[in-house]
């Protein structure tokens, strides 16, 4: 089995995955009674199956000369085409819209970004299913190429340090060997990252169904804190039902949005020396101090705005406006972008209505590298805050010599230019963006707060940062095509991009 999976083009295997996944609301649908959705994504996954084993034939016997870089392209074009093929059920359960709506949601799912299109309400729960599952398997397919084919090529976060063996590769951990082509690396990360995703996924969602969520909402929601996507069949966590405990598994469930060295290693690397790792990881500390500096400047300014001085009593409300802001500051910044349920109370502390700016800087730092979070990354972040400290400690003392060994200078030099190099193409794309917004008919703030939504792939901002909520469907055809565009280019990042379509990448 595993030398047939080998042998297949990969965009193959996708459209394989892709008709295995519709058994999954098939059955949902056949469990509930809502027969007539069962029917659709079973139908549907009986179609695409004949596609993928008809182009499987048909290509089998071509010589292909593998690589890292074919691979890249491959998966670029996959988000391309690929949430056109998983529209088929999902536009025919719709019924009520046009198609470039049912291929937006589709390539926001795909992206794990987790673009609200369509009202709760409007969609029946298999659809929702449906929805969260190509998010989470969006989220998996990122775990599996950024170790397998962008650590390799030092891109996608890897740039900064450019270490052989960084912490969870593909040399690292217990049973592992070195896996001389892309195609094997890809086979053998799969094997390595799919149980643990796996595992995860159902620690959580059986974690929130004894939380009070209901079982649907629970996967749901399980799924969607996995791959970072926000996905939910509620509109969000205040109606699934787990109440603060709920809240509290997710919370913890994010670290795995935050690093990498919390997952890589594989189910067996889950030990004292994965503790000990996790506590000296640069992301972690970045995330560590957003999450606290950030909300206790919040519940701060309740004083220093001299807003309610009498709710000095009322200690109820000021530990749900703390908890609010803790969980909203951590959801935003692994781009995940859940909203607590106490998020208002936050609000109403701090004296803020739509604190947009704090949200839209914490989607903009992003999560970990390789991992399912978008946005700068933290890795790039810690790069750039190191370089500019050592910068002001060398105006104190111009003869000082800095320690933190080979890794902590390469970080500070090298690291920190290419970190600088990737933030102004990602405000250059930014700018693009906004302006090709512009361009059909939308405000400034509108268009920043979408174009980053899009970027970073944090589809929920656009409902929570702008004063008034964003409505995705109201948008024009030009506009969705364009944040579409978006979206694929925050999830492959721009210089992955940038070393796709240069000539002397592909010479090398």
């Amino acid at each position: 089995m595993a030398r047939l999976l080998h042998s297949l083009p990969f965009f193959v295997l996708l459209l394989a995955v892709a008709a295995a996944a519709t058994l999954i609301p098939a059955v949902h649908g056949a469990v509930v009674g809502d027969f007539r959705s069962s029917r659709v994504f079973f139908y549907s996954g009986i179609l695409i199956a004949i596609a993928a084993a008809l182009i499987g034939l048909a290509t089998r016997s071509a010589a292909r000369a593998e690589s890292e870089r074919r691979i890249l392209v491959a998966l670029l074009l996959s988000y391309l085409w690929m949430p056109a093929v998983l529209t088929v059920p999902m536009a025919e359960l719709v019924g009520t819209t046009r198609w470039i709506n049912v291929y937006f949601d589709m390539v926001s799912a795909m992206t794990t970004t987790g673009a609200p299109v369509f009202e709760p309400a409007r969609l029946a729960d298999t659809v929702h299913l449906w929805r969260a599952t190509v998010a989470w398997l969006g989220g998996l397919l990122i775990w599996i190429t950024a170790l397998a084919v962008l650590q390799p090529l030092t891109l996608g976060g890897f740039e900064v340090s450019s270490e052989a063996n960084m912490p969870g590769g593909i040399d690292e951990g217990p049973g592992q060997m070195r896996a001389k082509t892309p195609g094997d690396r890809l086979m053998q990360q799969a094997g390595i990252l799919t149980p643990v995703y796996v595992t995860l996924t159902l620690v959580l969602a059986i974690g929130l169904a004894l939380s009070g969520a209901r079982p649907l909402h629970a996967v749901i929601h399980a799924m969607s804190t996995l791959s970072t996507s926000g996905i939910s069949a509620t509109g969000g966590l205040e109606g699934s039902g787990a109440g603060a405990a709920g809240e509290v598994l997710i919370f913890v469930f994010f670290v795995f949005a935050l690093t990498r060295r919390s997952f890589a290693a594989g189910l067996g690397g889950f030990g004292l020396e994965t503790a000990r790792r996790l506590g000296r990881d640069r992301e972690l500390r970045i995330a560590l101090a957003a999450v606290v500096v950030l909300p206790t400047l919040l519940f701060a300014r309740h004083w220093v705005g001299a807003l309610e001085v009498d709710d000095l009593a009322n200690a109820g409300g000021a530990l749900a406006a703390l908890w609010g802001s803790v969980f909203t500051v951590l959801s935003f910044l692994t781009t995940t972008g859940f909203v607590s349920e106490s998020w208002a109370e936050a609000r109403s502390w701090s004296g803020l209505q739509t604190p947009g700016l704090i949200l839209v800087a914490l989607v903009t730092m992003g999560g970990g590298v390789a991992t399912t979070a978008g946005g700068l990354k933290l890795l790039r972040v810690y790069a750039l805050y190191k370089h500019g400290a050592r910068e002001i400690d060398r105006l104190i003392h111009p003869h000082a010599v800095a320690g933190a060994g080979r890794l902590g200078r390469r970080i500070r030099r090298e690291g920190a230019y290419i970190a600088w190099v990737f933030f102004m193409l990602f405000v250059l794309s930014l700018a693009g963006v906004m302006v090709a917004l512009a361009a059909t008919g939308l405000s400034f703030e509108a268009s920043l707060v979408l174009g980053l939504s899009a970027l970073s792939t944090t589809g929920p901002l656009a409902t929570v940062a702008a004063t008034q909520p964003i409505s995705y469907l109201a948008l024009s055809d030009a506009a969705k095509l364009i944040l579409s565009a978006a979206m694929i280019l925050g999830r492959m990042e721009t210089l992955v991009l940038i070393a796709v379509f240069n000539p002397a990448f592909w010479r090398g």
